[in-house]
């Protein structure tokens, strides 16, 4: 059988966006779909620019630097993401390739991405990153010192767009997104960076304004 062309694969996406959407009461228009490119060369992303997405995800700061100024030379309105977690000593260089960081985590990071982006007059959207299941593997605030790390980004005057998570693998995603949302409400901020491939639609009937999704756009990787 032949494989889907990548604007085909970019063209039902959004449809299913739109229909989960609709499903909600929502306007399609309120979900931004983030490909996530990370990983994939830049020939694999130059056919979903080419069929028009023009939001695009990366891990590391180092891959993201080396696929990206070639790529936005024939589209310069794309905005780059950064989704994976990110070192201090890498703040620099975040806040120079990128328009969004949602994996703003812990007090010394606030200190030096508020520090980059005051010596590069450059202030990319964070959105802080919750371990919204308490996993001790994984990245992301704990949930009970959310409150905390929101004041310090606040008062460094980071322009803290919203909330981030990644679920439990393995379990229903919908009761870690509502409670995404729920903390969202309760200190004031609009954006929820939620849902991947296997679960961006039960994201976006639960409220997400980013989905961040790689292998139903790009396909598995070899």
């Amino acid at each position: 059988m032949t494989e889907p062309s990548p604007a085909a694969r970019l063209a039902a996406i959004q449809a299913r966006i739109a229909h989960a959407a609709k499903l909600a009461r929502r306007a399609a228009d309120a979900v931004t779909l983030i490909a996530v490119s990370k990983t994939h060369p830049a020939e694999a992303i130059a056919p979903l620019i080419a069929a028009g997405q023009r939001v695009f995800g990366e891990n590391r700061v180092q891959e993201a630097a080396a696929k990206w100024p070639a790529l936005r030379e024939g589209a310069p309105d794309a905005q780059l993401h950064l989704i994976g977690q990110l070192q201090s000593n890498k703040a620099a260089e975040a806040v120079a390739l990128f328009d969004a960081i949602h994996s703003v985590d812990r007090p010394s990071l606030v200190t030096a991405l508020a520090r980059a982006m005051d010596k590069a007059d450059r202030r990319p959207a964070c959105f802080v990153q919750v371990n919204i299941g308490d996993e001790p593997q994984k990245g992301g605030a704990p949930t009970a010192e959310l409150p905390a790390l929101l004041a310090e980004a606040r008062a460094a005057e980071l322009p803290v767009a919203g909330l981030m998570c990644i679920p439990p693998a393995d379990r229903e995603p919908a009761p870690y997104f509502a409670l995404l949302a729920k903390l969202a409400e309760d200190h004031g901020l609009a954006g929820l960076s939620m849902g991947m491939s296997g679960d961006f639609e039960t994201a976006v009937m639960i409220g997400a304004t980013q989905v961040r999704v790689g292998t139903a756009l790009f396909g598995a990787r070899a």
